[in-house]
């Protein structure tokens, strides 16, 4: 495989990374906005918290395809986004484990789910940028 191939290959997998983060983070975030009064009777989560959280992930969504849009993802701005998404995860669980919120067992599973989710993006995000930085 040539170094333009291998390139190619490499930036493809981390714009996906992103790109699958920012389509998540979208649809999660306007999930929160308008669904937030049905999901807290189900989750047992604060309308308010859901909403939020839901407000902060559209921006996020934006700036992260923004970032995955281009050719050569800048590292800088790629590292944010891993940084935001590793802080998002540990907050998620950290918010349940420290008792701030009592959530129904449908909704400690879906936080957990998310952060896992948010965790993986990070990590695959972190493996395509360790593979661009060789290139």
């Amino acid at each position: 495989m040539t170094t333009t191939t291998q390139s190619f290959d490499t930036q493809s997998f981390l714009r996906r990374a992103l790109l699958g983060d920012a389509l998540a983070s979208a649809a999660t975030g306007l999930l929160l906005v308008f669904g937030a009064d049905a999901l807290s009777g189900l989750t047992g989560l604060p309308v308010a918290l859901m909403r939020y959280a839901g407000l902060s992930l559209l921006p996020f969504a934006v700036l992260v395809t923004l970032v995955g849009m281009r050719q050569r993802p800048a590292r800088a701005a790629v590292l944010a986004v891993i940084v935001y998404n590793a802080l998002w995860a540990i907050d998620s669980l950290a918010l349940i484990a420290a008792g701030l919120v009592t959530p129904t067992l449908l909704g400690s599973a879906f936080v957990i789910a998310q952060a896992v989710t948010v965790a993986a993006f990070a990590g695959l995000q972190w493996i395509g940028l360790r593979r661009a930085d060789k290139v």
